[in-house]
């Protein structure tokens, strides 16, 4: 799927056809991936890899139209390639990093035009033409650049003299412990620091939808039992907000509410200073494991809901191992192994009982019987042995999926 708006890919179609544009969009997005995994332009909020993407897909589309039709007034470049600049600029991603992704995308860009042009054109013209597109992808490296420069310095002249750009700063103090005063810091913010405090990060699915951030963020906050509230925003797509409660406990959060299109992470409430970081890293740790999650999360995810979770599944690499380790076979991939863990998993969890896992899951007792059954086999032992490792094990390839379990397949 594209991350172009439909207007400017049908007008593309309608000029070099379809077969092309799929191949322009195919190869933005693997210099977008290049881009993001050479250059740290991209965090866990999702849509700024989204933008990266979409500026690719717009550099190699606008290539493409020019060098089909050298004639045509094309402008230097594409509509869409500047639009990460705000939140580069936003996230004090540095200009030289920005630079060196355009670099990386130039490389790519020129690799898999040349490359067709290998394939398809005939060896008598293929001097000419491989020359016309180094010079047309150097003109337009040359003239995005310039673009790419200017605006950023014109945003970063605009954001660093803003009162939004105070407040993140002041924040960013906070949480490294970098705040000589922090009364001071409490007057920027206009939030006390010395309260209880509740952190949340918001995030949205699509960047049409950051404008509502703000707003959802202190909603929930308020929701939470929050009498004061501080919102601000780190990047597209994604705020960091804190809420000062007047208890220890977050009653009201089983009832906690957000919009189609956002999702949320919240941490466990604490006081001063080390609560502030503290309930912040919390949310942090939540919104990582719902990335990584392989279910459907709900919109508004508690750590003290997946506390453990989150702590397995900090080093994912040792969790891999541990989880392969812990259920060998039964950590196969596949829908029919899948079923397997997913049924002991709520066995153990129901402390073995049938009825409560056939209804949990909508099947048969005997279906359930038969799983765990099946599923003892393959592991070797009783599932009494090792009981808490396995539940951990279980309770990790049901939440990572692939990211912990064996390539390999189960027929069961």
């Amino acid at each position: 799927m594209s991350s172009c708006p439909p207007v400017t890919l049908a007008a593309a179609v309608a000029r070099v056809g379809l077969d092309p544009v799929c191949w322009a969009i195919e190869q933005g997005q693997t210099t977008a991936a290049r881009i993001a995994e050479a250059v740290p332009l991209v965090d866990g909020a999702g849509l700024a890899i989204e933008v990266l993407r979409r500026g690719s897909e717009a550099a190699t589309l606008h290539s493409l139209l020019r060098l089909a039709e050298p004639s045509a007034a094309f402008p230097p470049i594409g509509e869409g390639s500047l639009d990460g600049v705000q939140d580069y600029v936003h996230r004090a991603i540095p200009l030289h990093h920005v630079l060196r992704a355009i670099r990386v995308g130039h490389a790519s860009l020129t690799r898999a035009f040349l490359r067709a042009c290998e394939r398809l054109v005939e060896p008598a013209q293929l001097t000419r033409e491989m020359k016309a597109i180094n010079d047309e992808l150097f003109a337009y490296v040359d003239a995005f650049t310039d673009a790419m420069t200017e605006e950023y310095l014109a945003e970063h002249d605009r954001w660093t003299t803003s009162a939004a750009a105070a407040r993140v700063a002041t924040v960013h103090a906070l949480l490294a412990n970098s705040v000589g005063d922090v009364d001071d810091a409490a007057r920027t913010l206009g939030y006390d620091i010395e309260r209880n405090h509740v952190g949340v990060i918001v995030w949205a699915d699509s960047p049409a939808e950051d404008s509502r951030l703000p707003s959802a963020a202190t909603s929930l906050l308020m929701e939470l039992g929050a009498t004061a509230t501080l919102v601000v925003s780190v990047g597209l797509g994604r705020v960091w907000g804190w809420g000062a409660v007047p208890k220890q406990r977050l009653e009201q959060a089983s009832a906690a509410r957000m919009g189609a299109g956002l999702r949320a992470a919240v941490g466990t409430p604490a006081s001063g200073l080390a609560g502030f970081r503290r309930t912040h890293q919390e949310a942090v740790r939540v919104e990582r494991l719902c990335g990584l999650s392989t279910r459907r999360t709900p919109r508004v995810t508690l750590y003290r809901d997946v506390a453990l979770t989150v702590l397995l599944s900090d080093d994912l690499v040792a969790a891999g191992e541990f989880v392969r380790s812990e259920l060998g076979e039964l950590g196969g991939r596949g829908e029919g192994v899948q079923a397997l863990r997913t049924t002991l998993l709520h066995y153990l969890e129901a402390e073995r009982s049938l009825v409560r896992v056939a209804e949990e899951l909508h099947v048969a007792r005997g279906t359930v019987a038969y799983r765990v059954k099946r599923a003892q086999e393959v592991l070797g032992h009783d599932i009494g042995d090792r009981r808490s490792s396995l539940h951990a094990a279980l309770l990790l390839a049901e939440e990572l999926g692939d990211s912990v379990l064996e390539p390999t397949h189960l027929t069961t």
